[in-house]
């Protein structure tokens, strides 16, 4: 009888344990879905000892820092890209023009280079040479004596004339463009020389007969 006793006594206190355990996950979840048992307010189930109950789907991947901080992996400081050198801009084309009376490389009239014209134009060849040309623009221009057509063949003879004599000197024939634009751009205004052509109405419209000529490049260093 005492030895039955022993056993029952045994036997409630297995059972009192086994009763115990059953209360302590009575409302936990113990789902795969966290990798970690949860209480009924959704935390984290502890032992006694502050340690996370893990439950059996737990693997290192689900680990979180709240239970698993060496588990975890931190997150790699961002690399700053180091700035890039600042480059220089490219030199803007600057423009440099020249205005030639026509009458100081022509004869009145005519389209060939006088010996004072070719003097002239050797100094914009010289001021071509402390820049990197891109393009030179030889524009020739008449006055208003004469048809137009006729003045439109003038323009463009003397032009054309001015775009020969600076190749010659070594300009390259690719850079140099040449073109007439007759009487259609003067200089003077209407009410400045007034009157049928004479000596005094041709002086007076000498600024009209001109070549313009422009350089566009970047000054040389």
């Amino acid at each position: 009888m005492i030895l039955r006793a022993k056993h029952t006594v045994l036997l409630s206190a297995l059972l009192g344990l086994s009763t115990a355990a059953f209360a302590h996950t009575e409302g936990l979840d113990t789902t795969g879905t966290t990798g970690y048992v949860l209480d009924s307010r959704g935390h984290v189930a502890k032992s006694g000892a502050d340690l996370c109950w893990r439950n059996g789907y737990w693997t290192p991947a689900l680990a979180i820092a709240e239970c698993d901080p060496d588990l975890v992996k931190k997150p790699e400081a961002p690399v700053v890209a180091e700035p890039a050198a600042a480059v220089a801009p490219a030199p803007k084309p600057a423009g440099e023009k020249v205005r030639l009376a026509a009458d100081a490389l022509f004869d009145f009239d005519k389209a060939d280079l006088r010996p004072e014209g070719k003097t002239k134009l050797d100094t914009v060849v010289e001021s071509s040479k402390t820049m990197n040309v891109e393009v030179i623009l030889a524009t020739g221009h008449a006055d208003r004596l004469g048809s137009d057509a006729y003045n439109q063949k003038l323009s463009e003879k003397r032009a054309a004339s001015v775009k020969a004599y600076l190749v010659s000197k070594g300009v390259a024939a690719d850079r140099v463009f040449a073109e007439g634009k007759g009487e259609t751009q003067p200089v003077t205004k209407p009410e400045d020389c007034k009157g049928p052509k004479s000596k005094k109405v041709i002086a007076c419209l000498q600024p009209d007969r001109r070549v313009d000529i422009e350089l566009i490049g970047t000054k040389a260093q």
